[in-house]
């Protein structure tokens, strides 16, 4: 029996050749995917009566046509067509704009349904849509779906290509989720869910057949998340790191400073996961500044001790840099060779380090995308870390720790998650926190101000680099827009130059090449620059402990967690730093980010507060996360939902039934569509 995701478009009826390429661009390929292309909102067409209806809504009533058509023409080419409507016995004026073809069949005595805009002091509809009951079944009475479409696919054709693959192919429409999940929440079977998801009876109908579906995706989310989980952990096949706790401890001991509680707690929870013979697979979250690049050294240390080789994956040159030097700096007494591999390399030093890493000359290698290429070969890779992991893909951490024998993997992020999120949303992984901030952090003071203040904001950069200081100036735009009326770093640069002669002002933003940006950066860190204008290619993990002041242009332009990192890039010594943000917010949502970033300097109620504000998609940074973007389910509002579904994955995949009995066969083909399945075992 064929599956609906192997029927094409073209044997549903009413389907051309050409609509099905036009298809093909809404991502609908086969007829499964065009019946989980859900609507996103229903237009309503039951009819109401008029006393129930307040002034400005919408509506759709039943009348009478009672007087004659009246066509007048306004504008240039644009017409008005009139006519008096009898409806629950009062005269209402009808009118439709740019419809002159309906005036012949406006006749005395005709039954007409209206959907419009109800005028309650004219006693006037203005019609978006009419419908005459003479001719056959109407939309009236019903809910209709909206879908997302453009181009030559209009409502009323995927409309109507639904409702005939429905006919067609509904039947065919396989159940998924085990019996006693569909019993245990009092589910729809899926075949109504689908029909009724497109053709809602009514609300309460519709959200029946909503809430059947939003499980299904989220356990299904779930599934291959625990299920994947439970077969890493089931395999033993990993790198069992074998160090013991005193070689890590005399390493602590040589650092600069003393590690936090914090960081001691999720450092012995890495080296435990380290010492397993199955793949450790662990999300390392904390706060700006909180000290997770000591905490991966630690663990890139532990790696090369027990006679493997470590790899740190970053999404920037700028930031690779960095990270070389700080790792230097770290183990420049332990005989540990840390080199970087960027695609600004030569050929000659490109190939010399492949050499040397695959020769096992080079312990840990720092890189960006470029470590991910098919030439770049380990003797022996123990530890990936990859950090500001949801700039990545799966997909591209994937092939990195294809690039060993199973090692153990780490992932960074300074974008705090609300710990019970980030348990639900990464699923396949162990979640470490660091809440501390290391010993001498001064909190950061933030300011809010309006443009009309700027004179007020130069004063205080004159204040800070009078103090031997340094600043940043950050700006949404590299040049001009004539589409955006903000700040542009080009420009912005000629104004801070002409406004300080005397101190040196750096420009810093993407189109610079990497020798370019590595000078303005080297120069900013040894002091030379006193104020840098930049994008937002500052954004993580560049660190200048001198620079005490951060200035965000037109700072409504910016999400709330991107706001959080850049204030992080300042406050790095022991010395007060500050946080201006330069903003006119039209918006609420936007007043209300400035007000957050004002009231607290805490990354995870930053995190929190932006989950209300931007839904997850956006928190996520949905499409490099490797988090699906879920056709219904929205994790924000669908949490406890989401809650559910991964304990009972969980539960489900722990059953060694899962893995043989055909009564999930359906569940494991699903999982063996998934990529990160393909070539590993299922059965």
């Amino acid at each position: 029996m064929l599956n609906l995701e192997e029927i094409p478009l073209r044997q549903i009826k009413g389907v051309s050749a050409a609509k099905e390429q036009e298809l093909h661009a809404f991502g609908i390929h086969a007829v499964a995917d065009l019946l989980n292309y859900y609507p996103f909102r229903y237009e309503d067409y039951r009819l109401r009566e008029l006393k129930d209806v307040k002034d400005g809504e919408k509506i759709t009533v039943r009348g009478i046509i009672r007087g004659l058509p009246m066509l007048s023409r306004f504008g240039r080419g644009k017409v008005r067509l009139t006519s008096k409507v009898e409806v629950d016995h009062q005269l209402v004026t009808a009118v439709w704009f740019n419809r002159a073809f309906l005036k012949d069949q406006l006749t005395l005595g005709r039954e007409i349904t209206l959907t419009g805009k109800w005028e309650q002091h004219r006693m006037q509809i203005t019609v978006s849509d009419s419908e005459f009951l003479d001719k056959g079944p109407a939309k009236t009475g019903t809910l209709q779906p909206v879908y997302s479409v453009g181009g030559g696919i209009t409502q009323v054709y995927m409309r109507k290509t639904i409702r005939q693959a429905l006919l067609q192919y509904g039947a065919m429409i396989r159940e998924n989720l085990p019996p006693r999940l569909v019993d245990k929440y009092r589910l729809m079977p899926k075949s109504e869910a689908v029909l009724h998801i497109h053709q809602p009876q009514d609300t309460k109908n519709g959200a029946a057949a909503r809430r059947r579906l939003v499980y299904e995706e989220l356990f299904l989310f779930q599934l291959k998340l625990q299920a994947y989980r439970m077969q890493s952990r089931s395999r033993m096949d990993g790198v069992a790191h074998r160090v013991d706790g005193e070689t890590i401890r005399q390493f602590a001991a040589t650092l600069p400073f003393e590690l936090t509680d914090s960081q001691k707690k999720v450092v012995n929870e890495i080296l435990t996961d380290m010492r397993q013979p199955y793949c450790m697979n662990r999300l390392l979250q904390g706060d700006v500044g909180a000290g997770k690049t000591v905490v991966a050294a630690i663990a890139l240390y532990a790696a090369v001790k027990a006679g493997h080789q470590g790899a740190l994956m970053v999404p920037t040159e700028i930031l690779a840099e960095q990270h070389l030097r700080s790792l230097g700096k770290l183990f420049a007494e332990t005989g540990i060779e840390v080199a970087l591999l960027t695609g600004s390399l030569t050929d000659r030093k490109r190939r010399d380090l492949l050499a040397s890493l695959q020769m096992g000359l080079i312990d840990i290698v720092v890189g960006t995308h470029a470590l991910i290429q098919e030439d770049v070969f380990f003797r022996s890779l123990g530890l990936v870390v990859t950090d500001e992991q949801h700039r990545f893909g799966v997909n591209q951490r994937s092939v990195l720790r294809r690039k060993g024998q199973n090692p153990d993997v780490l992932t960074m992020t300074a974008t705090p998650i609300p710990r019970t999120l980030a348990i639900t949303a990464f699923g396949d992984m162990d979640v470490s926190t660091l809440r501390e901030r290391p010993r001498g952090r001064v909190p950061i003071k933030t300011y809010w101000v309006k443009h009309t203040m700027m004179d007020r904001v130069l004063g205080f950069i004159r204040r800070e680099t009078d103090e031997g200081r340094q600043a940043y100036i950050i700006c949404p735009l590299i040049e001009e827009s004539d589409k955006l009326d903000v700040q542009n770093a080009l420009d912005l640069h000629v104004q801070m130059s002409q406004a300080f002669p005397d101190l040196r002002v750096g420009l810093l933003h993407g189109r610079l090449n990497a020798a370019e940006k590595d000078e303005v950066m080297r120069a900013f860190g040894a002091g030379e620059i006193h104020l840098l204008v930049a994008t937002t290619v500052v954004e993580v993990g560049v660190d200048v402990p001198n620079a005490t002041l951060m200035i965000i242009m037109d700072a409504e332009r910016f999400g709330l967690s991107q706001l959080h990192q850049l204030r992080g890039r300042v406050g790095r010594a022991g010395h007060q730093s500050y946080c201006v943000l330069v903003a006119d917010p039209k918006s609420e949502t936007g007043r209300e980010r400035m007000n957050v970033m004002v009231e607290t300097d805490d990354g995870f109620e930053v995190a929190r507060r932006d989950l209300e504000l931007r839904g997850p998609g956006d928190f996520f940074g949905t499409k490099q996360s490797g988090l699906p973007e879920f056709k219904l389910a929205d994790m924000a509002s669908d949490f406890a939902v989401l809650e559910a579904a991964r304990d009972d994955a969980a539960d489900l995949t722990a059953e060694p039934d899962f893995w043989h009995s055909p009564d999930y066969e359906e569940l494991r083909r699903l999982l063996r569509q998934d990529q990160i399945f393909q070539g590993d075992l299922l059965d």
